[in-house]
């Protein structure tokens, strides 16, 4: 058992893993051996809240599917073992970023002192530019 947070836990046995052959450089290690993990879980295995169902879906982005099943495909390293350690403490990291609530946004209203410095700035800015001009032509 797999633990996310005090309330979510997930069997291992709903986590699907797969190992296929690796994409990029790497010469005969890449053509022969599949040592790339690909992760399959269904998030519908597991009881969560519809706020963190919400926050997984948009984390998740492109790597979860339609119905729900979120795909990681972890190929950093040489070995079948290293990628899926690699696999499962991604799909980890990203169920503990969704339970996370954001704080909220506070509204907040500038100073009156911040108001009165900007007023400054652009009366003192609009002095400068004024004087810039010629007086007028001399004839």
């Amino acid at each position: 058992m797999l633990r996310i947070s005090r309330d979510i836990l997930i069997d291992e046995n709903d986590i699907e893993i797969g190992f296929v052959r690796a994409s990029g450089p790497g010469g005969q290690n890449v053509n022969k051996l599949a040592t790339a993990a690909q992760l399959r879980f269904d998030t519908r295995r597991v009881v969560l809240a519809d706020d963190i169902r919400a926050r997984l879906g948009r984390l998740a982005g492109q790597r979860m599917t339609k119905d729900g099943v979120i795909v990681i495909h972890a190929q950093r390293f040489r070995t079948q073992e290293r990628n899926r350690a690699d696999a499962i403490d991604r799909l980890v990291e990203l169920l503990r970023e969704a339970t996370v609530r954001p704080a909220p946004r506070r509204p907040t209203k500038p100073t009156f002192g911040s108001k009165q410095r900007r007023l400054d700035g652009k009366k003192r800015r609009s002095d400068i530019k004024a004087r810039r001009g010629s007086g007028g032509f001399d004839d």
